[in-house]
């Protein structure tokens, strides 16, 4: 086994939970999100469980670093939308006129980075350069707001124009929405083999509605969006699929690919209902992985709806764990303790486990409920770039979370984070002024450049 310090590695880069998270119910079409609409959030727990998940990765000798928030409540785009005056003004203002607004403005959904940015590494690249393109999230309002400030984080930290490539956003036209690596998977022998890029889209934005799915929940992803940001990456066509989401996954509440399907190196694990016809879509990815690996199986794992149902799968979120690689031909499964507390769910993660047909040895549970509540499980928190060493030795070593950082960030997070946010809150000119500064800090024990509004238009 190479030494991690010269081999090409998965890195998975976690979203810090920002200061102002809370339960506003914005995101239609996720089930979490809409049944605690309203409740009293806790910031200061969610932070602290995104970054006791970091640390348990790291532990494990899994690559990890973080990427920081974004600056909310977002009072520029409040500014766009016609309020006027100071900051505390226009916060008085929105809540008073416009509250939906000001709920959208102060999402703190940027947690969920694996919704940040499609990402394809240098081995990958008709370039050999790690290619990026932040999500243009059009399907909801707050999640539109982050697009901007992503490009921007992400040029800071990945800054060597010699080794990243970054891209502007799929554009935002209706229809042609683009949700990132939450509906994109990269299957190889390994990090360091070429990869075999899978993209799972909702629907056609250049196709004729009368021959669309009839959905009760919006589909997010275009096969248009994704196709755009293949071709842009410069991705070889033998190393791509594109496959359909199926309707019954997205009226169930599957509104990202990665709550019903994760991938990771050989391995494929899936819901039988995950695609459009399912037995076919494997197949073909059976097909085209041999192709571009001769000698080598794409690993399949089913998981039939009479052992997890789509509505257990989806309230689990057993789909949305992270598979990590603890050394060659050993993956750990990495899930909500929500799926420890459901036993269809905890007896399959059980019997996959004990299955020496496979490479799963193990399963950790976390305790990431301030995240669950709003939608997003391991999966959701986290963007996976594969780096080559001398690519990693590129980026600032704040990043990175190890035995020197945690501490400082789970210090940051209990000195600038409240316990309770309650919905009237995200008006208290207070809130704001903690948020900025925290941010502000941030940045300094990241060794960040200035990349947040309030130190750019200062």
């Amino acid at each position: 086994m190479p030494s991690p310090s010269t081999a090409t590695l998965e890195v998975n880069f976690d979203g810090l939970v920002g200061p102002t998270h809370n339960y506003a119910g914005l995101s239609y079409g996720n089930l979490a999100s809409m049944s605690h609409r309203g409740a009293v959030s806790n910031p200061r727990a969610a932070a602290l469980q995104g970054l006791a998940k970091m640390k348990t990765l790291a532990d494990l000798g899994i690559p990890q670093a973080v990427l920081p928030p974004h600056e909310r409540p977002a009072v520029g785009a409040l500014r766009s939308f016609g309020f006027s005056g100071t900051d505390s003004a226009v916060l008085a203002a929105t809540l008073r006129h416009a509250p939906a607004l000001l709920a959208a403005a102060s999402s703190a959904s940027a947690m969920w980075v694996a919704n940040a940015a499609t990402v394809t590494p240098s081995s990958d690249a008709s370039d050999k350069q790690v290619h990026f393109t932040p999500a243009n999230l059009t399907s909801k309002l707050h999640r539109s707001l982050e697009p901007v400030q992503t490009a921007r984080t992400l040029r800071a930290i990945f800054s060597d124009p010699k080794r990243f490539a970054h891209h502007a956003p799929v554009p935002a036209a209706q229809g042609f929405g683009d949700e990132g690596a939450a509906n994109h998977t990269r299957l190889a022998p390994s990090a360091a083999h070429r990869g075999l890029h899978v993209y799972a889209y909702g629907h056609r934005a250049l196709g004729h509605p009368a021959n669309a799915p009839r959905l009760h929940f919006p589909s997010r992803q275009a096969y248009e969006a994704s196709e755009a940001v293949a071709r842009a990456h410069g991705v070889a066509a033998a190393q791509l699929a594109f496959i359909p989401q199926s309707a019954a996954a997205i009226n169930a509440g599957v509104f990202h690919n990665d709550v019903i399907a994760v991938g990771h190196d050989n391995v494929l694990l899936y819901h039988e209902n995950a695609y459009t016809r399912t037995p076919q879509v494997v197949a073909s990815l059976r097909a085209t992985y041999a192709a571009l690996h001769p000698g080598h199986e794409l690993l399949a794992l089913r998981v039939p709806a009479r052992r997890v149902s789509l509505a257990d799968a989806v309230k689990s979120y057993l789909f949305n764990s992270q598979l990590v690689t603890l050394e060659p031909g050993r993956l750990a499964i990495i899930a909500p303790a929500d799926c420890a507390e459901m036993p269809a769910v905890r007896d399959y993660l059980a019997g996959l486990v004990a299955d020496d047909g496979n490479p799963v040895c193990a399963v950790h549970f976390l305790d990431l409920r301030e995240s669950m509540r709003n939608g997003g499980g391991p999966a959701c928190l986290r963007l996976r770039v594969t780096l080559t060493a001398a690519e990693r030795a590129s980026l600032p070593p704040g990043v990175w979370i190890n035995d020197t950082s945690y501490p400082r960030l789970v210090a940051w997070v209990k000195k600038h984070y409240r316990d309770k946010l309650a919905p009237k809150d995200l008006a208290d000119p207070k809130l704001l002024t903690e948020s900025r500064r925290a941010l502000v800090e941030l940045t300094h024990l990241l060794g960040l450049p200035a990349i947040f509004p309030c130190q750019l238009e200062a």
